[in-house]
């Protein structure tokens, strides 16, 4: 599992020109499952999701997380994420989970991160078209690994 992050002012994310999903200030995830990703991944993940440093204290360092800014959390599946770009012109999608494992973990975490979230937990829709909108703040953007 990986999940690719990014600190925003606002994000949305639209199906059929209909927005499903929007926050305001706190991290958009993108997110991958990959073949025997189980129960430990999305614990850890959703751990790291809520809890990783990327909101400056009053130092202006990186020293708050999402939980502790009370800031909104968008996830977002995206397989090809997990692909395999080492070799040719073409990306290869054997690296990632198939659609319904990743819909079954992609789900676990989306249940894990709202029951750890009171501020809240916005989603896309699994395997649908969506185009994502985010206004990225810093730009801040890390790949994080469970």
């Amino acid at each position: 599992m990986l999940a690719l992050i990014q600190r925003v002012t606002q994000a949305s994310v639209a199906v059929d020109n209909r927005t499903i999903g929007a926050i305001g200030p706190g991290l958009l995830a993108l997110v991958a499952v990959e073949p025997g990703d189980g129960e430990a991944q999305f614990q850890r993940m959703a751990q790291r999701l809520l809890g990783y440093r990327v909101f400056a204290d009053d130092a202006g360092k990186m020293n708050r997380s999402l939980t502790e800014i009370g800031g909104g959390l968008l996830l977002v599946s995206q397989f090809t994420l997990a692909a395999d770009t080492a070799s040719g012109m073409r990306p290869s999608f054997s690296s990632a989970a198939a659609p319904a494992e990743a819909e079954r973990g992609f789900n676990r975490l989306l249940e894990i991160c709202r029951e750890n979230h009171a501020a809240g937990v916005e989603t896309g829709r699994f395997g649908a078209h969506m185009v994502v909108s985010l206004v990225n703040d810093g730009p801040v953007t890390f790949l994080l690994r469970p």
